[in-house]
């Protein structure tokens, strides 16, 4: 597919005023997708190894280009700081990897505080309507999040329950095949058991610290979150979501 401009993709609205983009429905080549959802702290914490931080994103979402199914794979990336408006920047919405351009986020700065609920709450959210737009024209699809930080929240105006309420509409609806969500603590020792809290309390299917911001620890997380990506768009279609995800990095 080639790589859209600005008419190709569309604004949607999500409920707690946040929004997201995607790839108009039409313009979609497959007939089943899995949805990437990737959201990355910027708060101030992160400005020691936030150039290291983007690399691992970078590096992952360059991985996707290699597996067999990359054409069936829509990346949605954003970032999520108080210093952003509404706490998020969405780097691009849900497109095609050919419509990608890694240099996109280098632009992303860091500092201000942590709105990881209302980040994850947002991509959750995101999947889910994208999802909808998907069923409703007959195209099958799964999903996998990914929500990465280095501190518990600060600054919020979502609860745990609403994105746990919104884990639920997407398998009480059946919109997606199975949603995979996965927070992981990058430096987040001090924190780990108030991020395992959040993650129980949300749903969210699995909690992975990281360990430390060293160079060959996010370069396993990138590695990670790519094999992540690859074993779940290869279990789409079989009902179920991937058996293959690790359980640490």
């Amino acid at each position: 597919m080639p790589r859209l401009d600005g008419t190709d993709v569309e604004t949607h609205t999500l409920g707690g005023n946040f929004s997201f983009t995607g790839a108009r429905i039409t313009d979609l080549g497959a007939t089943e997708y899995t949805l990437v959802d990737i959201e990355v702290d910027m708060s101030g914490s992160v400005i020691p190894f936030r150039a290291d931080l983007i690399e691992a994103v970078k590096a992952a979402v360059e991985a996707c280009r290699k597996s067999p199914r990359s054409e069936n794979l829509l990346v949605r990336v954003a970032a999520f700081s108080t210093a952003y408006h509404k706490g998020l920047n969405e780097v691009h919405g849900f497109i095609p990897l050919s419509s990608i351009d890694p240099a996109a986020y280098d632009t992303l700065r860091a500092g201000g505080g942590t709105p990881l609920f209302d980040a994850c709450y947002s991509g959750v959210g995101a999947s889910n309507a994208y999802a909808k737009m998907l069923y409703d024209q007959e195209f099958n699809a799964n999903a996998i999040s990914f929500f990465i930080t280095d501190g518990e929240d600060t600054d919020s105006t979502i609860r745990p329950a609403q994105i746990r309420a919104e884990i639920e509409l997407a398998q009480r609806e059946e919109l997606l095949e199975s949603h995979v969500s996965i927070l992981i603590g990058i430096n987040a020792r001090s924190c780990s058991g108030a991020l395992r809290d959040f993650q129980r309390e949300a749903g969210i299917t699995q909690y992975i610290d990281a360990g430390d911001a060293t160079k060959g620890k996010l370069a396993k997380l990138a590695q990670f979150v790519s094999q992540s990506i690859s074993s779940t768009s290869q279990a789409l279609g079989t009902g179920g979501p991937s058996q293959a995800i690790a359980a640490t990095i």
